[in-house]
């Protein structure tokens, strides 16, 4: 039967994390604390049927109606397909004078040197769609010419009738300190062309470099269309289940947006998905008291890592979209927002395999995605994928997939494998399917050492936390390449990313280039640069219904010696005060010495940059949930079966225990398999999981064990 609650008491909450293969579902019960899970397979042609869907099964599930539901909080990779596969709308741009080609000259940078034949993305705004217009605003912000929009009218509506423009940039030289022509361009398009979405480079993020900048306001009006479609189709879709509560949607900075935010800064949604993942594991290494976490999630389509430290995720202002070569910086096109630093990898369950022109095997970046999905799923697909090895490693079984509503089919895995790897290669099928699996985890671990490198992190000191429906098949063997010596499997890993939204706090972040030396500058300037930017943040959270008592602030700036082209970040320990002020000078130097290993003391410094993140109450604080879920059996060891371990010199007789069925204290000895309903989770021989309190699997490696 049906709970009948009055609206201001209701206690369910749904977390909805789209992938490139299956759509993930959590519904938290804040008054039970416990949680009741789903997954389904994405539907590529119109996302939201899916999540429609699925809301609709899990609320059945749990006994409840829609209209019980108080949130449902959303991620994402709308944005990102958009701009990879070229699916949004027409775009415009309107541009400084003289500026139009500054999105074909780009950087100047050839991100490999020796390539003859280097390619780029394409610009979103082609060059006959971008408009001059005669203004100069100067870096100081002073106006050196007056703006005139002479002939624009007319330019505008050809590009609306012959090119069916939907969209336009406002991108200006140096508006970030004076945004206002940008602002009128802004008003006159709202009188002369109301039906057109338009975005300013000023209002998506105000930062020096025009051509970061320039791209970023381009991309967020080339896809507001496709998210404003979207979210409408979902806003309906849910009403019409009897969904009545608050909707939200993922940012990539970790934060939740309202859809009239998202609607206007649609680029925020990049990354959305992964980002909660992040969020999730960031809250595991708070409650195991480890520090240092390497964030490891593998779904059907991507690999992606993330670095926790001192129980915060590492974060970045910059990132590249679109790569034309997947891990060569310089080859996408650059995006300015705030993001969590994630390093990501074409690799999931659905890439495909394939033997190259010199006869070597490769998996991915290409997948199967949801539709037809791996040749085991029987929708169609024939190419093998890294499932179909899996299940022939016995790692999986048909079965007991998706806690047995989709049945794999094993002979299909096989037929594709043969005829595609083994036969060309001359193994057998089983070789074949373990080059598969192995490709897979040497391409993750070769990308997060990479990672690692980059940003001084030595994971011989971490811990792994991996999630994902293929992230706990392989993370103990990709640690143990990487020498992490204990990895961390989560109840529920295999939505985890869904269980990551429903942590996430309502918050917004302003960041600001105004280049300013300190010794120029008075406390009294320095406490209104900031108070600006907090109120402005304040007020977007403000807005989505955060009372100011509950707002959290966090302030940084970036800093340089005077000369310098790049910047180091620096918080404020104070806040927007004298004191602050005060030991800035300090604070710098003790952070360039942290990266660079010396600093001048003597050198004249300037701040460049100044971000103010504005936080909501993290939802769902207190006591930890527990998964709703009954075991499978009365005990914890269901069956044995065959499946392959190479230090057993092929297939060998592996324990498989139903996760649900454990206690905490119980510990397994590997080689084992251990399922729920969403993943697997692979113990290797002479590895060594223990349950804790919290029903985690803590897992040592064997040759790596203290």
């Amino acid at each position: 039967m049906h709970q009948h609650q009055n609206p201001t008491t209701r206690f369910h909450r749904i977390g909805v994390d789209i992938g490139g293969t299956f759509t993930d579902f959590a519904l938290f019960d804040d008054h039970s604390r416990e949680i009741v899970t789903h997954k389904a397979l994405t539907t590529p042609a119109d996302p939201a049927k899916a999540v429609i869907a699925g809301v609709d099964i899990l609320t059945r599930r749990a006994g409840i109606r829609p209209a019980d539901v108080a949130m449902v909080v959303h991620g994402t990779t709308l944005v990102t397909n958009a701009i990879i596969e070229r699916k949004g709308a027409p775009t415009a741009m309107i541009v400084t004078r003289g500026f139009r080609d500054v999105l074909d000259i780009a950087m100047e940078c050839r991100y490999d040197l020796f390539d003859l034949r280097l390619r780029f993305p394409a610009p979103v705004v082609p060059r006959e769609l971008r408009f001059e217009v005669g203004e100069r605003v100067k870096w100081d912000g002073s106006v050196a010419e007056e703006l005139e929009l002479d002939g624009l009218r007319n330019a505008i509506a050809i590009a609306i009738k012959q090119h069916g423009v939907r969209s336009i940039a406002v991108c200006l030289l140096h508006s970030y300190a004076n945004p206002e022509h940008e602002q009128r361009i802004v008003e006159w398009l709202a009188a002369e062309f109301p039906r057109l979405n338009v975005s300013a480079s000023a209002d998506v993020f105000p930062f020096m470099r025009e051509y970061a900048r320039w791209t970023t306001a381009c991309l967020n009006a080339y896809v507001q269309p496709a998210v404003d479609e979207y979210l409408d189709r979902l806003d309906n879709g849910l009403a019409g289940l009897g969904f009545r509560g608050k909707f939200l949607i993922m940012s990539s900075s970790g934060s939740t947006l309202t859809p009239q935010i998202a609607r206007r800064y649609p680029v925020r949604m990049l990354e959305s998905g992964p980002a909660a993942g992040v969020l999730m594991s960031a809250r595991h290494s708070l409650d195991l008291k480890l520090p240092q976490i390497l964030s490891f999630d593998m779904g059907g389509t991507t690999a992606k890592g993330c670095m926790i430290r001192d129980h915060a995720p590492l974060k970045r202002y910059e990132f590249e979209v679109a790569r034309v070569h997947e891990f060569k910086r310089g080859s996408g096109l650059p995006v300015k927002i705030p993001v969590l630093d994630m390093i990501e990898i074409g690799s999931g369950g659905g890439s495909l395999a394939q033997i190259d022109d010199r006869g070597v095997l490769g998996v991915g970046p290409r997948s199967a995605g949801a539709d037809p999905g791996p040749a085991c799923y029987g929708r169609g697909g024939r190419r093998p994928t890294l499932t179909d090895a899996n299940l022939v490693l016995g790692y999986l079984d048909s079965s007991s997939f998706l806690g047995g509503t989709m049945a794999l089919d094993h002979a299909a895995a096989v037929v594709a494998i043969e005829s595609d790897v083994a036969r060309p290669l001359r193994l057998n099928v089983e070789k074949a399917a373990w080059g598969i699996h192995e490709v897979i985890n040497e391409d993750v671990a070769k990308a997060f050492r990479v990672h690692a490198s980059e940003r001084g992190v030595d994971y011989r000191r971490c811990s792994m936390v991996v999630f994902g429906g293929s992230g706990p098949i392989h993370g103990a063997r990709i640690a143990r390449k990487l020498r992490i010596p204990r990895v961390i499997c989560p109840s529920g890993a295999g939505v985890m990313s869904a269980f990551g939204l429903l942590t996430s706090p309502i918050g917004f972040e302003r960041v600001q280039s105004l280049r300013v030396g300190l010794d120029a500058l008075s406390p009294e300037r320095f406490g209104a640069i900031v108070n600006a930017l907090v109120t402005q943040a304040k007020s977007t959270v403000r807005e989505s219904g955060v009372a100011e008592q509950e707002c959290e602030v966090a302030i940084k700036v970036d800093m340089r010696y005077l000369g310098q082209g790049y910047e180091v970040e620096v918080a404020l320990r104070a806040g927007a005060t004298a004191q602050a002020l005060a030991t800035l000078p300090v604070d710098f130097n003790n952070a360039y010495a942290a990266i660079f290993g010396l600093a001048f003391d003597d050198r004249a410094v300037e701040i460049v940059a100044w971000k103010v993140e504005v936080r909501g109450p993290i939802p769902g604080a207190g006591s930890p949930y527990r998964l709703k879920q009954a075991p499978r059996a009365p005990q914890a060891l269901r069956a044995h079966r065959q499946a392959y371990f190479p230090e057993a010199g092929g297939f060998a007789k592996c324990a498989v225990y139903d996760r649900y069925a454990f206690v905490p204290g119980q510990t397994i000895e590997g080689p084992a398999l251990i399922e729920e309903a969403e993943s697997t989770c692979v113990l290797g021989t002479g590895d060594r999981a223990f349950v804790d309190e919290r029903l985690n699997l803590v897992i040592d490696i064997e040759e790596l064990r203290g």
